[in-house]
């Protein structure tokens, strides 16, 4: 078994899709139906594994799947919510401009200039996008839009991300409803 380090987070399940035990499935993949072509799915810890058997797309990233052992409504309703993960080496490795958000976790956040502005904990998606969460070089946190605006380069080989937030103002953020001077 592989530590959980070792593994990319690529869905999570949803609901139970009828009474014979499919399953919604969330997909973070660039193609969601590639999801059911992956061997070695399973749990944040490697315990639990899983086997698409077959799979359908329902709308933009969220699958239809049959997953062997699961054979039920109530075997489907039991894995609503977990994460599914994928060992690291079972991926193909990313392009030269390309990376995995998991890649993010640990890099140095810099401004433009180089100056150090703090150390990439998490990756943060509530539907509106990617935000990274960063723990400040003098301490505290913030949550810096992963855009090309707020997050103009990623430089994997040397591991950092350029930065420019948002809504500062000498390094404090603007009040709610002020405009940034």
């Amino acid at each position: 078994m592989q530590d959980s380090a070792s593994r990319i987070l690529v869905g999570r399940f949803g609901a139970a899709h009828g009474v014979r035990g499919e399953i919604r499935i969330k997909s973070y993949t660039a193609d969601p139906m590639a999801l059911a072509g992956y061997a070695g799915l399973s749990d944040q810890t490697g315990a639990r594994s899983f086997h698409i058997e077959s799979a359908r797309p329902v709308k933009d990233d969220i699958i239809v799947a049959r997953l062997k052992g699961v054979g039920d409504r109530s075997a489907a309703e039991a894995l609503t919510n977990l994460e599914i993960y994928i060992a690291r080496d079972a991926l193909p490795p990313p392009d030269e401009e390309e990376f995995y958000i998991a890649d993010l976790i640990g890099m140095r956040a810099q401004r433009e200039d180089g100056t150090p502005f703090g150390v990439i904990t998490n990756v943060l998606n509530f539907g509106a996008g990617d935000i990274l969460d960063i723990a400040l070089e003098g301490g505290g946190a913030k949550l810096v839009p992963f855009t090309r605006a707020c997050a103009p380069h990623v430089d994997v080989k040397n591991g950092r991300v350029i930065v420019d937030p948002p809504d500062e103002v000498d390094g404090e953020e603007a009040p709610q409803g002020s405009p940034a001077a």
